[in-house]
């Protein structure tokens, strides 16, 4: 791994000064390793997959460093976490990370953009559900709490002036849920595929309700961190293109974390994303395990719109033109 050709501070320096961020922790729980914490989300969402891939690859590259991933509702949670000092790092869609001034909550800023998420409305093959209206009355999962679903989702539903009945369940509750009848549509904000949604449509069809007039009300109203976008056909099986919105996901750091230890977290994302991209299931490799990381690359990574990145991830992509 190549690092920073002039280190403003010597590795074993930054990794001493990183380690007692967290409130409550020793600034020394070992001499010469730093232990940090990654919010990722809840079960059977992306989340959960791609931030396990990257704990566990910045723990291979990064000298002295081990991460842990911490279970979370998603970027709401995650930010809060964050700003407590409960975690070190997180991931968080754009849209519930801009503040109404858009700017990023204080104390934190970003270091990279890493793939975007899009907004799933699910429905199972026979539903009468048939486009974004018919959700007026209906049972909705709206994500869990704190969720960037729930959030999205939230912003969708008032700017469309539906009245749906509102649940908050994880992406795994919500597949269930749905299957089982519980309720009659769920929300998702998400990777494609996710793996809750995968899952669900191997034993039981399913339908993808149109949201494209959706994403254009949210272009409007909130220029900045909504694309007008396509779930693709060969997401799920058996369920045609549909047309969305995306919103782009960023990974999150405290201001407070050395700027030399956030350089090399940022170059193992972009030197390994083929690393990524695998993973080991029982000691071999698994292709494509996390999909969303073919998305990961330097020309995007560094738009974070009005969110600043962290001035370690900043020296990085700035060393990267040279």
């Amino acid at each position: 791994m190549v690092l920073n050709p002039e280190p403003r501070i010597g590795r074993r320096v930054v990794l001493m000064a990183a380690g007692g961020l967290l409130v409550g922790c020793s600034p020394r729980p070992e001499a010469d390793r730093v232990h940090l914490r990654l919010a990722t989300g809840p079960a059977g969402a992306v989340y959960r997959r791609i931030g396990g891939a990257l704990a566990e690859h910045i723990s291979e590259q990064v000298p002295g460093a081990t991460v842990t991933t911490v279970p979370s509702g998603a970027s709401t949670d995650n930010i809060r976490m964050l700003r407590a000092g409960e975690v070190h790092l997180g991931l968080t869609s754009l849209d519930a990370l801009i503040t109404v001034d858009g700017s990023a909550p204080g104390g934190l800023s970003a270091i990279c953009r890493l793939y975007d998420s899009h907004l799933h409305l699910v429905v199972m093959a026979g539903s009468e559900i048939e486009e974004f209206r018919d959700l007026e009355g209906r049972r909705v999962s709206l994500g869990a709490h704190d969720s960037g679903t729930e959030f999205t989702s939230l912003r969708v539903l008032e700017r469309g002036r539906v009245n749906a009945g509102g649940r908050y369940l994880s992406q795994a509750e919500s597949a269930a849920a749905l299957r089982d009848g519980e309720i009659d549509a769920m929300f998702s904000l998400t990777g494609v595929p996710t793996p809750a949604i995968t899952e669900l449509v191997r034993r039981h069809p399913i339908r993808l309700i149109p949201l494209d007039a959706q994403a254009d009300a949210l272009f409007t109203a909130f220029p900045g961190p909504y694309t007008p976008a396509m779930i693709p056909a060969t997401a799920y099986a058996g369920v045609p293109a549909t047309r969305t919105v995306a919103v782009p996901n960023v990974l999150l750091v405290r201001d407070d974390l050395p700027d030399d230890l956030v350089y090399a977290i940022t170059d193992t994302i972009f030197t390994h994303t083929r690393t990524i991209i695998s993973a080991s299931r029982d000691g071999e490799a698994v292709p494509e395990a996390v999909p969303e990381a073919w998305q990961i690359n330097v020309r995007t990574g560094i738009s974070t719109a009005s969110i600043p990145l962290h001035p370690g991830a900043t020296a990085w992509f700035r060393d990267r033109k040279r």
